[in-house]
């Protein structure tokens, strides 16, 4: 079982102030890791406040993940409370609805930012020390739409296409290198994100028949995924793309 034993482990993991993130950053903590939550808003603090009172070991850095001039800034605070980093989960994710025709540029340009440039670029800040020291695991948030494209969302469905293939590149150049580099594609899950979808009762029903499971996932269903890719139990898994979605990819 020491194949799993993530005690004193060196984590980030962005957006962890909610959903999904949130829910894979107290998993690492629970595990033992030291984990900084990088989030844009007050309740990254918030969130870290309320798990170090559990006695975890929770730092927030609040930034702005979309703009590149930020993230060194955020990389060396986290550092700097750190003193290294083991575990990178690139889970910070935003989502903008329109038709294609009428798709704003601004808005394209947002959602690329935060959902794929943030995520190469913090990883090359990251890949750095995990090259010196030998080691390191960074996890990936892909999706459903890295397979099928999605009504009304061109900018997310590019950007989750091109997050699959980022992980398989990264893993191609790093895996020899002693850095596993892996990606999570949750399904149909019950967060803030996908309130529009859970408030339509006719789109709530059609995905809901789809999962085998019965149900929408939930930030809990991630953290079994995120604590086997960030331990040494997946040595030998790089550049894939593990489906947690009840089973909807099967339908």
């Amino acid at each position: 079982m020491d194949l799993f034993d993530l005690k004193g482990q060196r984590a980030i993991v962005t957006g962890a102030s909610r959903g999904l993130g949130k829910g894979m950053a107290e998993g690492l903590l629970r595990a033992g890791c030291r984990v900084v939550l990088v989030g844009s808003s007050e309740k990254t603090e918030e969130a870290a406040a309320a798990f170090r009172a559990e006695g975890l070991d929770a730092y927030a850095v609040q930034g702005n993940l979309g703009d590149r001039g930020d993230l060194q800034d955020i990389f060396e605070k986290a550092m700097a409370w750190l003193g290294g980093i083991d575990i990178l989960v690139n889970s910070a994710g935003v989502q903008r609805r329109h038709p294609p025709e009428e798709f704003p540029a601004e808005d394209w340009d947002w959602v690329i930012a935060v959902n794929l440039d943030a995520v190469f670029f913090l990883s090359q800040l990251c890949v750095r020390p995990m090259l010196a020291q030998g080691h390191g695991k960074i996890i990936n948030i892909a999706s459903m739409c890295s397979w099928f494209g999605g009504l009304t969302i061109p900018a997310y469905t590019a950007s989750k296409g091109a997050i699959a293939q980022l992980t398989k590149s990264m893993a191609s150049d790093l895996g020899g290198r002693g850095i596993q580099v892996n990606a999570i594609a949750p399904g149909y899950m019950a967060t803030d994100m996908n309130e529009r979808l859970l408030e339509n009762p006719e789109r709530l029903r059609q995905i809901s028949e789809r999962i085998p499971a019965g149900r929408w996932g939930t930030p809990e269903d991630m953290i079994g995924p995120v604590l086997f890719l960030a331990s040494h139990a997946s040595d030998y898994l790089n550049g894939a793309v593990i489906p947690v979605d009840g089973g909807y990819l099967t339908r």
